[in-house]
């Protein structure tokens, strides 16, 4: 997920920006309001994070500008001190999509942004998955075991998905190959280096193994207790 956040207080932006990193995403900061609208035009933005007090250009006067210049479509999250009421309406007079009040929780600030995502961008109801204690959202790019945030590779995502949508078989080498590189795959082994690699953050740090090699065939993920 490309994520655009615009904050000056730097304690909240860097406890964002280590938050959604440590998942796998790309969260680009912006300390105002100008630097934050000329970031939030040069390229296309998954979703948007303003804070509504803003240096330059206030929070609602950026989300209004960039609603004028048709970014009519990406969502925009605010967060702010503020609780009142009319604030709350004036955020999303101007086109805003949510409303956060600080103090708040990052994983409730997560839990909105991939509800918005949903709506947004049509992302199938049923977007968590889970495998025993591991859990991939999939609106969010969110992966966790045991509670614990997991930064996984874009590579490892799409095959993590592929895995976690097909626990019921085996999936071949040849599907997974398919998935990640169309109908161009690589010559050499390099689904068995990316397996390898999403096996050092999904397994190696946990007392039980969930992906499993069926040799001659391919790779199934199960619940730790289960067995083939």
């Amino acid at each position: 997920m490309n994520i655009l956040l615009v904050e000056d207080d730097f304690d909240v932006a860097q406890n964002i920006c280590d938050y959604f990193e440590s998942s796998g995403h790309n969260v680009e900061w912006a300390p105002d309001g100008l630097i934050g609208l000329e970031r939030g035009t040069a390229e296309p933005r998954d979703i948007i994070i303003l804070d509504i007090s803003l240096p330059r250009l206030s929070g609602i006067e950026l989300c209004l500008r960039l609603r004028e210049l048709g970014f009519t479509s990406v969502p925009i999250i605010m967060l702010t001190a503020r609780s009142e009421i009319e604030d709350k309406v004036k955020a999303f007079q101007f086109g805003a999509d949510d409303y956060v009040v600080k103090p708040f929780a990052l994983a409730e600030l997560e839990s909105r942004m991939g509800a918005l995502m949903r709506r947004a961008y049509g992302f199938e109801s049923v977007s968590l998955l889970k495998v025993g204690d591991l859990e991939f959202d999939t609106a969010t790019y969110s992966i966790r075991r045991e509670g614990k945030n997991i930064a996984v590779t874009a590579t490892g995502r799409k095959i993590l998905e592929t895995l976690m949508r097909n626990t019921h078989r085996v999936v071949a080498k040849s599907e997974i190959e398919q998935v990640i590189w169309g109908d161009d795959p690589p010559r050499s082994d390099s689904l068995k280096i990316h397996i390898h690699t999403l096996r050092e953050v999904i397994d190696k740090p946990f007392s039980s193994s969930l992906i499993i090699t069926v040799r001659g065939v391919g790779y199934r993920i199960v619940e730790a207790h289960e067995t083939l």
